[in-house]
């Protein structure tokens, strides 16, 4: 049970709010020490893992790009020019967003993302919007915006890219099943994901329009 005590270390560390990566990396060496491991075969494991799963950092080539586009006014720009389209509201942005996103998703094109797309031109777009159509957009309403643009990422993110075939969540599901004794292929899955990610897409715009109606209820009142 001591080859375990990674586990307790990850729990009492975010527990206390200690920074995530050393944690995890200090939970790591500490298992590699109980399950009788050299240190030498410790940061070798590390390593490993970190080459085989290294397409999980490429995001942070593109920090350094978002960073200089927003010190240059990214987001102001973006929401001076949604501002000038009087008939966008942030709830028909986010709807159209959505569904462009989950079309990308399912030609599995790397377009969106939180970091890439959202915080630096879809929220603020969104906010424009918002400020244009309605008086008033107090900071709960703010709040639940960011909250809304966010989802809009994942919506159109994890119901889109089980339409591609060949995506990881496809072959996941088919490797799973396939363990369970259910023999079924690739496209059966995209093909069965398609309804699916349509009712997402219809679902979210439902979301996405109720809260331009709130944002009219509430300005209605003030």
């Amino acid at each position: 049970m001591i080859k375990l005590i990674g586990i307790l270390i990850i729990i009492l560390g975010f527990a206390l709010k200690l920074d995530t990566i050393a944690v995890v990396v200090v939970a790591g060496i500490a298992t590699g020490f109980a399950a009788g491991l050299s240190f030498n075969q410790i940061l070798t494991t590390l390593g490993d893992a970190f080459i085989t799963n290294r397409y999980m950092t490429v995001f942070f080539v593109t920090l350094p790009a978002i960073g200089i586009l927003e010190c240059y006014g990214l987001r102001e720009r973006a929401a001076y020019l949604i501002g000038k389209m009087k008939s966008v509201t942030p709830g028909r942005l986010l709807a159209l967003y959505t569904a462009l996103r989950t079309l990308a998703a399912a030609l599995s094109l790397r377009l969106g993302g939180h970091v890439q797309f959202i915080r630096p031109l879809i929220l603020p777009m969104a906010e424009g919007a918002a400020k244009n159509n309605f008086e008033e957009l107090d900071e709960k309403s703010l709040e639940e915006l960011k909250g809304l643009a966010g989802a809009a990422e994942n919506y159109g993110n994890f119901y889109g890219q089980n339409v591609f075939v060949a995506s990881g969540g496809v072959l996941l599901i088919v490797g799973v099943l396939k363990e369970l004794g259910f023999n079924v292929e690739a496209l059966a899955v995209a093909k069965a994901s398609i309804p699916i990610a349509i009712i997402a897409v219809l679902i979210s715009a439902v979301q996405f329009l109720g809260f331009d109606r709130k944002l009219a209820r509430k300005n209605a009142r003030v």
